[in-house]
C-alpha cells in the first residue's frame, strides 16, 4: 500500500483541525495552515490556537495528547513552502469557489510533482473546482468529504472528476482506509454525493411527515430512531446534534444543485412550514446542543436538571415524554412488523420509509453503480444499522414493490427489475448483489478487510453456547466470539473461555477473541450477579469468581498464543481477557477499563492480579515498590478508563508489543496475522513470583483513601471498597521477604469480592447500574 509520508491541511476550523488530528492519531506527520491572524504578534495563532483547543475539546479530536506534537501550526502566507514535501495536500477552507480556486492557484506553485491535492467541500461540485486550473492540477485533484467528527465517523467520500488520475483515487482510497481508518466510498461527482444526497431528503421527509400527522418531536424520534434501526437520537435529536441554524444553508445549497426533476423539489410545499419553525428557533438563539437548546433542552426544575422538548405548533417547551407506540414494540419482530402495524407510529414508520427508499432505489445507478456503496454510506455516515437496500430486503422487494403502488408511489426501476428477487444473496462464493443491468455480483471486500460475520457465512462453529462460540478462521486458527448481551460475561462464556483454552486438542495453533459487536465486553453479568447475591447463593458466587481466575489463567498457559482483538467497550471482565492475552491487536477506539469499584466490588478474575503484575515488571523501578503500586491502586480504585487504545498503553492495559489497526474492519485480520507470527517457535510465559510489602504498603494506601474520605472526595462505600483493593494491591499478610504466586493473589481477589458483594451498598449500587446505566455514589 502507497501511504503519505507527509500531510497538510489548509484550514484550521472545526473541520480542518479535526481531519489534522486525526492524520496525527495514525501517526502521520502534518501541517496545519490558516490564514495571517489579526493579531500581529503571532502570524499563525489561528492553526495554534485551533490545535490547543483541540487538546481540550470533548470528545477528543487526539486519540493521544502526544499526537498533537505531530501537528505543525503555520500561516499560509509565510508556510507555503512546507507543502513542497507533503504527499497530500487537503484544502478545508471556507465554502467559496473563489477563495478555494485562489488557494489551488497559490498550492500548485510549491506543491511536489504529483503531489495529491484534494477538498472537503460538501457542496461544490468537483468540475468547479477544477475548471480553469492547470491540467496536471486537476489529474492529482479529487474530493474527499470526511464527517464531522472525523475521529469517530467512519464514512470517507472519494470523488473523482473526469481528469483524475486513477492512481490519485488508488491513493487517497488506500490511506482513507487503512491509515486513517475510513470506510472508504468512492462517488460519483453528483449533488451532495451519496449520504448526504439521501441523507438531507430522509430527515426532511421524516420531520415534514411528523409534522404533517401531528405528532410530536418525542413521538417522531421514538420511530425514527430504534425501531428504524436509527441511533436513539431520532431525527429531531439528530438535527439538535448536527446544529439546526445549519439547515436552511444544506437545504437551500442542496436544491441549487438537484436537477429539475428531482424528488427533493417535490418536499417544497410541505417544507414551507419547517423552514418557519426552524427560522424562528434561530432566530431565537435555539440552535441545537451547541446553543441554548433545540427540539430539546435541558432545563433547571426544583434544583435537577430536566429533559424539555419543544412544542412544534406553539414553541413553547414542555417536560419531554417517552411515547410508547405499540408499533416500536413490534419493530423488534422486523421493519414489516413495524411499517404494517396500524397505530398512529406504524403509519407513520411507513410513510417515511417508503419515499426514502423509494427515493435511494431510483438514484441507482445515478450515485453510484452499486448498491453496496450506497448501503455502506449510509451506515458509516449516518450509523444505520442497515443501509437502504438492505432495508428493502428486509421488507421484502417485491413486497415493498406492491406496497409502493398501492401507496400511489411510483416504483423505480430498478425495484422492478428486481422483481421477486432479493436485492442480496448468498452464493458459493460469499454474497452477491443485484446490480443495474439485473445481474449479481459478488461483494468484493479489500484484501485483510473483513469482519468475523464473513468468516462465518456457511460454516458452523466448532463448539457454542447461548454466550459464547467457537469458529474457524482457516489456516489452523480458531476464534473464540462472545455474543450475550452486550456480551456480558456468564458461567456460559467461561465455559467456552475453557473450551478454547484446548483447542489444540483439535489442531488449532492460535487463538483469536473477537467479535462484531459495538463492544467488545461489557464485563461480567450484574444482573445474575446481584441474583444470586440477594438469594445469599454464596457458594455459587465463589464458584464462579474462581472458576473465572482458572479460565483466564487456562489462557495465558495455553501452548498456543492467544490474541485479543477489541473494539468498544472492554470492561472489568472483559478488559480482563485482554490482561490474560499474549497479545492484543486493538481497534484504535478501543475503551479499556477495570471499572468494578462502580458497582461495589474489585476486579476478581485475575485483573488486580495482572495489573499488579505489569506495573512491578520493571527491573529498574524508581522509588521502591510502592510508585508501581500506587499506580495499580489509582487505576483500579478510580476506574480509569482509557479513552482510545493510545491512551490504554498509559495504563497499562496495553504493552508495547500490542497493535493498534484504526480501521475496524481490518482489527480480525491483523489479530490473525498476529497469531500466526506469535506460532513460531511459540511458548507460554514464565509464571511469575512476586514480593510485596504486606501491611506497610496497606496501611499507606488506606491512609489515602481515609484523606479522601474525609475530604469528601469519597463515599463511605468508597471507603471500604478501597480496603478491600488496598489489601490485594499490598498483599495481604506477607512482607518483602516472601515470594507470592498468581494463585495467592487470585485467593485475596476472592476473598476481598466475597466479602463486599456481601456488604447491602455493593447491591445498591449493582441495582443502580442495572436501572440507570450510571454508577451510585454511596
Amino acid at each position: 500500500m502507497a501511504s503519505f509520508g507527509k500531510v497538510a491541511v489548509l484550514g484550521s476550523g472545526v473541520m480542518g483541525g479535526a481531519i489534522a488530528a486525526q492524520v496525527a492519531n495514525a501517526g502521520i506527520p502534518v501541517v496545519l495552515l490558516d490564514i495571517v491572524a489579526e493579531e500581529p504578534a503571532d502570524r499563525s495563532a489561528l492553526a495554534k490556537g485551533a490545535v490547543a483547543r483541540m487538546l481540550k475539546t470533548k470528545p477528543a479530536p487526539f486519540m493521544h495528547a502526544k499526537a498533537a506534537e505531530l501537528v505543525t501550526p503555520g500561516n499560509l502566507d509565510d508556510d507555503l513552502g512546507l507543502l513542497a514535501d507533503a504527499d497530500w495536500i487537503c484544502e478545508a477552507v471556507i465554502e467559496n469557489l473563489a477563495i478555494k480556486q485562489e488557494v489551488y492557484r497559490r498550492v500548485d506553485a510549491v506543491r511536489g510533482k504529483g503531489s495529491v491535492v484534494s477538498s472537503n467541500t460538501s457542496t461544490i461540485p468537483l468540475q468547479r473546482l477544477t475548471k480553469g486550473l492547470p491540467a496536471a492540477f486537476a489529474r492529482d485533484f479529487a474530493i474527499t468529504h470526511f464527517f464531522n467528527p472525523p475521529r469517530y465517523m467512519r464514512l470517507l467520500e472519494v470523488v473523482a472528476g473526469a481528469k483524475t488520475k486513477i492512481s490519485t483515487i488508488k491513493k487517497l482510497s488506500a490511506f482513507g482506509d487503512v491509515v486513517l481508518g475510513k470506510d472508504v466510498v468512492v462517488c460519483k461527482d453528483t449533488p451532495g454525493f451519496i449520504a448526504n444526497r439521501i441523507g438531507i431528503y430522509w430527515s426532511t421527509v421524516a420531520m415534514t411527515e411528523a409534522l404533517a400527522m401531528g405528532l410530536t418531536v418525542e413521538e417522531a424520534d421514538a420511530i425514527v430512531g430504534r425501531p428504524m434501526g436509527i441511533p436513539k437520537t431520532g431525527i429531531f435529536g439528530l438535527m439538535d446534534l448536527t446544529g439546526i441554524d445549519l439547515a436552511p444553508h444544506v437545504m437551500t445549497s442542496m436544491e441549487a444543485l438537484l436537477p429539475a426533476d428531482d424528488a427533493f423539489r417535490e418536499l417544497d410545499g410541505a417544507r414551507a412550514e419547517l423552514d418557519r419553525i426552524i427560522a424562528r428557533m434561530i432566530e431565537d438563539g435555539y440552535t441545537g446542543r451547541k446553543g441554548k437548546g433545540g427540539f430539546y433542552r435541558l432545563a433547571q426544575s426544583d434544583g435537577a436538571r430536566v429533559k424539555q422538548a419543544r412544542d412544534l405548533a406553539t414553541g413553547t417547551y414542555r417536560p419531554a415524554e417517552a411515547p410508547a407506540f405499540d408499533s416500536a414494540r413490534a419493530a423488534r419482530g422486523g421493519l414489516r412488523a413495524l411499517v404494517e402495524h396500524p397505530d398512529k407510529g406504524g403509519h407513520y414508520a411507513w410513510r417515511v420509509l417508503s419515499q426514502t427508499l423509494a427515493y435511494v432505489a431510483a438514484l441507482i445507478p445515478e450515485i453510484g453503480d452499486d448498491i453496496v456503496s450506497v448501503d455502506r454510506a449510509m451506515r458509516s455516515g449516518y450509523a444505520w444499522k442497515k443501509g437502504p437496500f438492505e432495508q428493502i430486503d428486509e421488507l421484502g422487494c417485491q413486497w415493498f414493490a406492491g406496497k409502493l403502488a398501492d401507496s400511489g408511489i411510483a416504483v423505480p426501476e430498478f425495484l422492478r427489475l428486481a422483481g421477486d428477487r432479493p436485492l442480496y444473496r448468498e452464493a458459493k462464493g460469499g454474497l452477491e448483489a443485484l446490480t443495474p443491468s439485473g445481474a449479481y455480483a459478488a461483494v468484493a471486500a479489500e484484501p485483510g478487510a473483513y469482519r468475523l460475520a464473513d468468516v462465518k457465512r456457511g460454516k458452523q462453529p466448532i463448539a457454542s453456547n447461548g454466550s459464547a462460540s467457537l469458529w474457524d478462521l482457516d489456516d489452523g486458527v480458531a476464534c473464540l466470539e462472545f455474543h450475550s448481551k452486550m456480551n456480558a460475561l456468564d458461567r456460559a462464556s467461561i465455559a467456552m473461555v475453557r473450551e478454547a483454552a484446548k483447542i489444540d486438542q483439535h489442531g488449532y495453533k492460535a487463538l483469536v477473541i473477537a467479535n462484531d459487536a459495538g463492544n467488545f465486553s461489557v464485563g461480567a453479568n450484574i444482573g445474575l450477579g446481584l441474583f444470586a447475591a440477594n438469594a445469599a447463593m454464596w457458594p455459587l458466587i465463589e464458584q464462579t469468581v474462581k472458576q473465572g481466575q482458572e479460565a483466564f489463567l487456562a489462557l495465558k498457559y495455553a501452548p498456543f498464543p492467544v490474541v485479543g482483538a477489541p473494539s468498544g467497550l472492554a470492561l472489568g471482565g472483559g478488559c480482563e481477557v485482554l490482561l490474560h492475552c499474549d497479545a492484543v491487536q486493538a481497534h484504535s477506539e478501543t475503551y479499556i477499563g477495570l471499572v468494578e469499584v462502580g458497582v461495589g466490588i474489585v476486579p476478581s478474575w485475575g485483573g488486580t492480579k495482572e495489573l499488579i503484575l505489569r506495573n512491578t515488571a520493571s527491573p529498574n523501578r524508581p522509588g521502591g515498590p510502592m510508585p508501581p503500586l500506587m499506580r495499580t491502586f489509582e487505576t483500579i480504585g478510580l476506574a480509569k478508563v482509557a479513552t482510545s487504545a493510545a491512551e490504554a498503553r498509559d495504563l497499562g492495559f496495553l504493552g508495547p508489543g500490542d497493535g493498534i489497526t484504526m480501521n475496524r474492519t481490518r482489527v480480525l485480520a491483523d489479530a490473525k496475522a498476529k497469531a500466526l507470527k506469535l506460532v513460531r517457535r511459540y511458548r507460554p510465559p514464565p509464571r511469575p513470583t512476586i514480593s510485596l510489602p504486606g501491611a506497610t504498603a496497606r496501611v499507606a494506601l488506606q491512609m489515602g483513601v481515609d484523606s479522601l474520605h474525609l475530604s469528601g472526595k469519597a463515599t463511605a462505600h468508597d471507603k471500604v471498597v478501597g480496603y478491600a483493593l488496598a489489601e490485594i494491591v499490598s498483599g495481604g499478610e506477607t512482607d518483602i521477604t516472601r515470594e507470592l504466586t498468581e494463585q495467592d493473589l487470585m485467593a485475596l481477589e476472592c476473598t476481598a469480592v466475597l466479602s463486599l458483594i456481601k456488604a447491602s451498598a455493593t447491591l445498591d449500587r449493582m441495582e443502580h447500574m442495572l436501572e440507570t446505566g450510571k454508577p451510585l455514589r454511596n
